[in-house]
């Protein structure tokens, strides 16, 4: 008896969120760093670290700014920052990693062709080894709806019946 592979043989479409993050390398400047007694930016501490780092490390990185310390940080500080890292980075976010992921799965899911999508069986893959946003699932889910005959969560072999069309 000949054993069929039922899954392989289907009509299922698969997304796989993780081929979509990025590769670029990630830093994360925090300007916890250079507080004075860790709780009070100085303008002059600042002015005096931008112009004595060498910001070569972040050439065509994603760069996060944050200041992980409970502090006042104005405004113009992170922009005086971005400002010198520029020139290098391949791009630039103020907040955290996640917080980055998430613009970034949210530009890519905006600009995503789905039209190839009509009347699929789509799953959704989960359960990787990259840190995915939840908030990525909800938008390529939000914007399969219209086209997906079904949408499930899940591995081929394994998968949580999200939606079907009726």
């Amino acid at each position: 008896m000949e054993i069929v592979n039922k899954v392989a043989q289907s009509k299922l479409i698969t997304i796989d969120l993780e081929e979509w993050y990025p590769s670029e390398n990630r830093i994360t400047i925090d300007l916890k760093d250079i507080l004075f007694q860790g709780l009070i930016l100085r303008e002059k501490d600042l002015r005096e670290y931008v112009a004595s780092t060498n910001f070569e490390f972040c050439k065509d990185s994603l760069v996060n700014i944050i200041c992980s310390a409970d502090a006042v940080v104005p405004t113009w500080a992170y922009m005086l920052l971005s400002l010198h890292i520029q020139p290098f980075a391949k791009r630039i976010f103020f907040g955290t990693t996640e917080q980055f992921d998430t613009l970034m799965f949210e530009e890519i899911i905006a600009k995503l062709d789905v039209s190839n999508y009509h009347d699929g069986k789509i799953i959704i893959k989960g359960c990787g080894k990259l840190p995915i946003p939840t908030s990525a699932y909800v938008a390529l889910t939000n914007k399969l709806l219209p086209l997906a005959k079904s949408i499930m969560y899940g591995e081929p072999c394994s998968t949580v019946p999200l939606y079907k069309k009726k």
